[in-house]
């Protein structure tokens, strides 16, 4: 048995496909499914069922997965651990972030990181806020940037920077002329969402539900600029989080309006695992970001 092993098995667990556990990690199926076998008979028990077209895990197969995630977790912990006895900004850094908040976030810090700390070398993956706790989880990742909820307070949260969330409505509607508006005329009201998964839309149904709005049950966006099209399109409105509206004004038809009474708004976070060595690294990571946002925000 050996770490990639250990690798290929949580892989399987994760994906619950050969073929796409096979890819993530840079290996054939036939090889993936070997090394499984090999780790069977390895250890003298059955990890999977395969009377099914499922990947299908027995008990012995998950109790393995679950320990196979601590190993790697140490693992992970023995390499930062090495990697501290140099300089603390040299190096490979895995960052996560998620989607509402790569492609609005990344253009600003990008630079300012790669100028602050030019001996890092940086790899950056986006995905939703369950799969980068995973990726936390089991050493793949470093470090996220996420939105805090309750699945990222077993990690060590460094807050970046507070986001505004603005009404998007049509430059047709009926309120787009309005400067602010307060949070309560959403009652009874439709508003567009993303779909299940995204943090925003946790926070976004969470001020729509105590203004007694409801949403909209016959659309789930898949990202911020679907929900900005329909907004365009006069079908509906929604909340938008403030970096996505910076520099967008009017176009495409869309108005913008601050919420009042109350504000709605979302913690940005730098997240890591807790006991990790390196942890100085990534407070000054944290740092760079935060400083590296402030003035667009304060210009907003």
């Amino acid at each position: 048995m050996n770490i990639r092993d250990l690798e290929y098995l949580i892989a399987l667990a994760e994906y619950k496909h050969f073929r796409r556990a096979a890819d993530a990690c840079h290996v054939s199926q036939p090889t993936l499914s070997g090394q499984i076998r090999k780790l069977e008979d390895e250890l003298g028990i059955t990890l999977l069922e395969r009377t099914s077209r499922k990947v299908l895990f027995t008990q012995s197969g998950l109790l393995l997965v679950n320990q196979a995630k601590t190993v790697l977790r140490e693992v992970k912990l023995l390499k930062e651990m090495a990697s501290n006895q140099g300089k603390d900004m040299t190096g490979p850094l895995h960052i996560g972030v998620i989607p509402t908040v790569g492609p609005y976030l990344l253009p600003y810090i990008m630079p300012a990181l790669s100028q602050a700390f030019p001996e890092l070398e940086l790899f950056l993956y986006e995905a939703q806020t369950a799969h980068l706790v995973d990726q936390l989880e089991t050493g793949h990742l470093d470090c996220a940037i996420v939105a805090s909820v309750e699945e990222t307070s077993a990690f060590i949260e460094v807050p970046l920077f507070n986001e505004k969330m603005l009404l998007a409505v049509s430059d047709k509607h009926d309120w787009a002329s309005e400067k602010q508006i307060s949070l309560s005329a959403l009652k009874n009201k439709e508003v567009l969402m993303l779909d299940d998964g995204h943090c925003l839309r946790d926070h976004a149904l969470g001020y729509c539900f105590t203004a007694g709005a409801k949403e909209n049950s016959h659309f789930q966006a898949t990202s911020l600029e679907t929900l900005r099209n329909m907004v365009a399109a006069n079908a509906g409105i929604t909340l938008m989080p403030q970096l996505a509206v910076h520099n967008e004004g009017n176009r495409q038809g869309v108005k913008y309006i601050p919420c009042i009474d109350p504000e709605p708004q979302r913690t940005i976070a730098l997240i890591y695992r807790p006991g990790s060595p390196l942890r100085q690294r990534y407070e000054r990571i944290a740092q760079a970001v935060g400083n590296a946002v402030k003035p667009i925000l304060d210009e907003m």
